[in-house]
């Protein structure tokens, strides 16, 4: 249901998740002034997070000096390779009616899918879940739009397990320190719903028309004229917004449908402690810079309040007074940078991180050392990351299905798509690009062993092609090699 008037805002019951969200975002968008804000002065006094890292009060924030603190985007890093190894290549979404087939392809194409799935896995991959929403706007498409909420802005509501009815909402501009304006788009079976609301930053106030806001007035026009003056038919049975978890179960929260994000292990501590480490290497750099420590007659005095100087380039020197047997009295200053102990430390760190999160250190650019290896040592090695990517291809594979289908029906229901929609099979494939020369050992092997034909490896080494494709590959493959000419001696009699 819409929330009640005066209601508080965030709902009570998504305050956790809203809060672990936050956290897994100041991580993610990598932001120094936000990890500050976020580890100083915490959520709220009962929920604070202990001081680390980037939660310790520094002299630099008093003096005005420049913040030394520096942050290694490890976190981006696990995100980005998430959606990579998930979407790098677009899974392929099939239908059985040929007609049918065309219009998803035009839909997914022009909708452009593949963009909006390569952001929603690695904005899930940060906060735990990703919200696939299926609208229409007769002003920008005539056909549906497929698009993509945040977790952190969505109210779900789930019935064993799965979802049955969301809020999505958002802040619209105008508001002040007292008063915020907010845009709730419920989503349930066969309806969507719009309302906005007048309310403070913690309480959702009441509602008021749309057409008081310039963010929602658009919105009016499209109601049904006579129903409750919310409410959108969708003219399909089936919930427009599915909800793809990151990865289950949630460790915090055990029985809850709501997914858990890649840092939930958690990695935390062990992102504070990586920017630490590359903190305290970039420090020994700056005091490993060479210095010069002179007497004061090499000073020149610039003058009554503006102090002294040394000209490192000066050649000559007018007569100082000092014994003759002191030497020059200049003495070179120069710290040694502990490069191994900062790089092992580095590594081990990241190393870990990326197995608490599911993956291979080699996804990372470790393992490798620049040395080439096997195409088998390489599987062996990203093995890991392999089996995350089948595991949460499992969640995104319903998810993909259920809005490609809704897709088809509002194409049908709405724009009057002369198709028979049908529920997709997806299939994300096995992820590895095997090298040609693997390939080809593959083949030669098959071919000594007589274990597979002519046909079968040209399928093999082409798994795109079409059978007229690859019978006219093995005829011509036949013809080359001299196999396929007729037998000189077949019709002679034998005795």
């Amino acid at each position: 249901m819409m929330p009640a008037e005066g209601a508080p805002w965030p709902p009570p019951s998504m305050a956790h998740a809203y809060q672990e969200m936050r956290r897994d975002d100041a991580w993610y968008g990598g932001s120094e002034r936000r990890l500050r804000a976020m580890y100083d002065h915490g959520h709220d006094q009962q929920h604070k997070p202990r001081r680390g890292f980037w939660g310790r009060q520094t002299p630099d924030q008093h003096t005005g000096k420049r913040e030394t603190r520096l942050h290694v985007p490890l976190p981006g890093d696990i995100a980005s390779t998430s959606a990579d190894l998930l979407f790098a290549d677009m899974p392929t979404i099939t239908v059985g009616d040929t007609a049918t087939q065309d219009r998803l392809n035009v839909l997914l194409d022009e909708g452009r899918v593949h963009q909006a799935l390569l952001c929603a896995a690695e904005q899930a991959s940060a906060l735990s879940g990703v919200y696939l929403r299926a609208t229409w706007d007769r002003d920008l498409a005539l056909r549906p739009l497929p698009t993509v909420v945040q977790a952190d802005a969505a109210v779900p509501e789930f019935a064993m397990g799965m979802l049955r009815a969301v809020n999505f909402w958002r802040d619209l501009s105008g508001g002040t320190d007292t008063t915020t304006y907010r845009h709730i788009e419920r989503h349930e079976p066969g309806r969507i719903m719009h309302a906005l609301y007048e309310g403070a930053p913690d309480n959702i106030g009441r509602p008021v028309p749309l057409t008081e806001h310039p963010e929602t007035a658009g919105l009016a026009d499209s109601l049904d004229p006579a129903g409750d003056g919310q409410t959108i038919s969708t003219g399909i049975p089936l919930l427009t917004a599915s909800y793809v978890p990151n990865m289950m179960p949630n460790r915090l929260h055990r029985g809850s449908p709501m997914g858990r994000s890649d840092y939930a292990a958690p990695l935390y501590d062990m992102f504070a402690s990586l920017d630490e480490t590359w903190t305290s290497w970039m420090r020994d750099l700056r005091l490993a810079r060479a210095r010069l420590i002179v007497p004061d007659g090499y000073l020149r005095n610039e003058g009554p309040g503006a102090g002294a100087s040394f000209d490192d380039d000066r050649e000559v020197y007018s007569a100082l007074k000092m014994p003759p047997n002191e030497g020059i009295g200049i003495t070179l200053s120069q710290f040694d940078i502990r490069v191994e102990e900062h790089q092992r430390t580095h590594e081990s760190i990241i190393r870990q991180a990326a197995q608490s999160a599911g993956y291979s250190a080699q996804s990372f650019g470790l393992d490798g050392g620049g040395q080439p290896i096997t195409a088998t040592e390489s599987d062996s090695r990203d093995q890991r990351s392999m089996v995350t990517r089948k595991k949460k291809s499992g969640y995104w594979r319903h998810g993909v299905a259920d809005m490609g289908h809704v897709l088809l029906l509002l194409d049908v229901a709405q724009f009057g798509a002369r198709i028979s929609p049908e529920r997709p099979t997806v299939d994300f494939g096995d992820g590895v690009a095997e090298s040609l020369q693997s390939t080809a050992t593959s083949l030669d092997l098959l071919t000594r062993a007589q274990a597979a034909s002519t046909a079968t490896r040209v399928k093999i080494l082409n798994p795109g092609w079409d059978d007229t494709a690859v019978q006219a590959e093995v005829a011509a493959i036949l013809a080359e090699t001299g196999m396929g000419a007729p037998d000189p001696v077949g019709s002679f009699p034998m005795t």
